[in-house]
């Protein structure tokens, strides 16, 4: 008996330099000086070392970001996964539909040119083709796997969400983390196309589950009780988009919209949920 606590504490102390390196890297990146300054002023709101400690990302993972817009959660992720031994992936514009548009194939460009221009920072990046008409990804081959609100643009296309969930599902490995982020509606009926771009955690758990994930937590790292969700922009009236029109609108903005109302709101209620793929 002696023998196996002596074991089981070297197990445990074994572990330890890897955990204080993981809290040691994700601090810095989350410091780091490349990041834009307005996206280290959002840190406040959207708690980024808290959430991925939440989530459960451990160095040396395999990382896809999914759809990862301006690029707030890569500069963390990437550079974390150079500095612990990982790999980090994003998807990018589907290069093969015939109808993607010229903006989307040149923005999809330049994040590679940014990427090779800064191989220290981030390592070799892996941009895959995402939407639609996409490919599947390759089986297997992630460890975490980031969504980050954008779980209520796939529910506008029919089957879309239950497409994509099936993809990072394969791609997968098994016992590997579905991280979700996501504009949280009030507890009720779910509009199916989500057009304010909140979505109920019934909801969301009901799909991401029928899709064969188990839910392993939630957090409420990034409530905000104050974020009544019946905004005349939706989500979008709220930083950091701050919208005061329709969007897609050719009217000017109302001069008179009062911006401070939503601003003293701040950013949305989000649900914070982690899945699992089971082994």
């Amino acid at each position: 008996m002696r023998r196996m606590k002596i074991l089981l504490l070297s197990l445990v102390t074994a572990c330890l330099p890897s955990l204080a390196m993981a809290d040691a890297v994700l601090t810095e990146v989350v410091a780091g000086d490349w990041r834009k300054a307005e996206d280290r002023a959002r840190d406040p709101a959207r708690h980024p070392a808290e959430s991925l400690t939440f989530w459960g990302l451990e160095p040396g993972m395999h990382i896809l970001e999914v759809q990862p817009g301006g690029g707030w959660w890569t500069d963390i992720l990437a550079p974390y996964a150079v500095r612990t031994g990982g790999r980090y992936a994003m998807t990018g514009p589907d290069l093969q539909d015939p109808e993607l548009p010229d903006r989307a194939r040149e923005g999809r460009a330049e994040m590679a040119r940014t990427f090779a221009a800064n191989a220290e920072r981030y390592g070799k990046v892996d941009i895959l083709d995402w939407g639609p008409r996409a490919a599947p990804l390759a089986a297997g081959q992630f460890d975490f796997i980031l969504v980050s609100r954008s779980f209520h643009g796939w529910m506008r296309g029919e089957g879309m969400a239950e497409r994509y969930l099936g993809q990072l599902f394969n791609a997968l490995r098994p016992g590997g983390i579905l991280a979700i982020e996501q504009h949280r509606g009030n507890p009720g009926e779910q509009d199916p196309a989500a057009a304010s771009g909140y979505v109920t955690e019934a909801f969301l758990i009901d799909k991401v589950e029928a899709a064969g994930f188990k839910l392993a937590g939630r957090s409420e790292i990034n409530a905000n009780p104050k974020d009544t969700k019946d905004h005349p922009f939706g989500v979008w009236t709220l930083p950091p988009t701050r919208m005061n029109a329709p969007y897609g609108s050719t009217e000017p903005p109302d001069p008179n919209f009062d911006r401070a109302t939503y601003d003293a709101i701040g950013e949305s209620d989000r649900l914070t949920l982690k899945f699992v793929k089971p082994d």
